[in-house]
């Protein structure tokens, strides 16, 4: 089995989101400021009022002064616009701005247009020159991309298109129309190659007679520029900030990626070495296994609690492997001597023609048999221990209800001469835990089973049960000869047997108190064995205490 290919990649999937969850606000904001529709109605506001206040200035001004009177005495006296008076004095006012001035007369035909000079098919268009010393106006690369991005978000399109006429007449607009009426009125156009056309007109009045109409027009070329500007800007920054969050977020996917890739890379490489291994490798070799996951806890972030939880579970993951290899190792050497002594019974009942050494050898196999299936009864049932106890779901258990029926069961079925086990409260409880009955059940008669085995005839198998703290303690004491003092925690390993003389060899697999620590344990408690002696040191019995969490 190979090492898997764990992020070759130059940007790893976590970096490429990290990237994008932090540059997407960024990018929306700047795309959203670029809009700026709002500062754009704005500085249109702004022009438009402008416009509005000029045309009324000059509208005034051509009023009183751009005017041919009637004579006083004339009944019907009808004041008129003078055409070169109202020509000079509309020039002379609109040259210093950069609007345009068309003058309607009474009729709705123009009189007077501030970009042309003459009349008619004389008429000649004027233009303003850019001074000797001015910048070129072709357009930087930069602004153009602004321009692209800001006018694709414009709604200009919506606007009426601006139209351009040689003859044109107060009719063909809306707003010199309007000022005919006596009031004054603006628009805003679509210019043809792209841009806005603003205009304002104003009615030119003198003594409440409308005399013509004025109406000042410009392009939307300072509100572009200013908006233009704008963005630019909004654009260095946005650039500059989102270069700065690139690198910012490079950072932060680094510290959290490149410790995960070393945790998935030491990970594999355990799995890789446990595969080649195998389950049946070198005791010990977990252990060894556990110390490959790097130790990142100095970070004191979620990594490093990733970091300590994937150390903790590879040991107890190599712990468990190596308690593996050992069952392996025990079940292999228990179950090779009942098949050594079987083969050699079989070999020999072949060969022996005398019935009474036949018998004895076939005793001899069918113990064997009995053996072997009482071992490999056991084994099974150890080997599902672990996933039982996981799978099922704990309840609360009255532990002094179930030790007093245990009791009395046992006590029922004691053969002649054998201990009874008495039960006996040494406080009140509540004596309630949470776990699961029937293991509880067995982990009991195991240890209860153990001591009639080693009490002598007609004596009694003690069960106290007492609340300490937040503790319930369980004693099982007999009358035996006790546990060997250099015994008493490996009595608890599997295959262990330590049997009374009196007993037949192989009645027992040796994996009763085994599974009673293992039971115990799951359920977050302790399994102890010691003896139990007078004051002159005398060992009267052994005593084994099992203490579990209350509930």
């Amino acid at each position: 089995m190979e090492l898997k290919s764990l992020s070759r990649r130059r940007f790893s999937p976590l970096t490429r989101r990290i990237l994008f969850v932090n540059m997407l606000p960024l990018l929306l904001l700047a795309v959203g400021v670029l809009y700026l529709d709002d500062f754009r109605r704005g500085l249109i506001e702004s022009e438009l009022q402008a416009l509005t206040t000029q045309s009324q200035i000059i509208a005034a001004a051509l009023g009183e002064a751009a005017v041919s009177v009637a004579d006083p005495d004339d009944d019907e006296r009808d004041d008129r616009l003078a055409p070169e008076l109202a020509r000079q004095i509309l020039r002379r006012l609109v040259e210093p701005t950069r609007v345009r001035a068309r003058l309607f007369d009474d009729t709705g035909a123009l009189l007077a247009d501030s970009r042309m000079l003459g009349q008619g098919f004389l008429a000649v268009e004027v233009a303003p020159l850019p001074p000797p010393d001015a910048p070129s106006e072709r357009p930087r690369a930069g602004d153009v991309l602004v321009d692209l991005l800001g006018g694709a978000m414009t709604q200009d399109m919506a606007l009426p298109p601006y139209r351009e006429l040689r003859e044109a007449n107060a009719a063909d607009y809306e707003e010199a129309r309007l000022a005919f009426l006596g009031e004054g009125a603006r628009a805003v156009r679509r210019a043809a190659g792209g841009g806005l056309v603003l205009t304002a007109a104003e009615p030119v009045q003198r003594f409440k007679q409308v005399l013509g109409a004025l109406m000042l027009s410009t392009d939307g070329r300072n509100i572009e520029t200013a908006l233009r500007t704008v963005r630019r800007d909004i654009l260095r920054l946005a650039s500059a900030t989102l270069v700065l969050t690139v690198l910012l977020s490079l950072y932060l996917a680094g510290t959290i990626a490149r410790p995960v890739r070393r945790l998935a890379r030491a990970a594999d490489r355990v799995t890789v070495a446990r595969t080649r291994s195998g389950v049946g490798g070198t005791l010990g070799a977990g252990a060894a296994l556990s110390r490959a996951i790097p130790d990142l806890t100095a970070r004191g972030d979620e990594i490093g609690d990733l970091s300590a939880a994937l150390r903790d579970m590879t040991e107890a993951l190599a712990r468990r492997l190596d308690a593996i290899d050992r069952f392996a190792a025990d079940v292999a050497h228990e179950l090779k001597n009942p098949l050594t002594s079987l083969k050699s019974a079989v070999e020999t009942v072949a060969r022996v023609s005398d019935p009474g050494v036949q018998q004895k050898l076939m005793a001899i196999v069918l113990e064997d048999v009995a053996r072997l299936d009482r071992l490999i009864t056991d084994i099974a049932g150890a080997s599902r221990l672990d996933a039982e106890l996981s799978r099922t779901q704990a309840e609360p258990v009255d532990l002094a209800q179930l030790l007093e029926g245990l009791a009395e069961a046992l006590a029922a079925v004691a053969k002649p001469g054998q201990a009874k086990p008495v039960f006996n409260a040494a406080n009140a409880g509540p004596f309630a835990v949470m776990g699961i009955a029937d293991r509880l059940g067995q982990v009991f008669r195991n240890v209860v089973a153990n001591a009639q085995s080693f009490s002598p005839p007609d004596a009694s198998v003690r069960i106290a049960i007492a609340r300490v703290g937040n503790k319930i303690a369980v004693t099982i004491d007999d009358d035996g000869p006790g546990i060997p003092a250099e015994k008493f925690d490996a009595i608890f390993e599997r295959f262990y047997s330590e049997r009374p003389a009196s007993e037949k060899f192989g009645t027992h697999s040796g994996l009763g108190l085994s599974i009673s620590r293992q039971i115990v344990e799951a359920h977050g408690g302790t399994i102890t064995a010691e003896n139990r002696q007078n004051e002159g040191g005398a060992v009267l019995g052994a005593r084994f205490t099992i203490q579990l969490p209350a509930a």
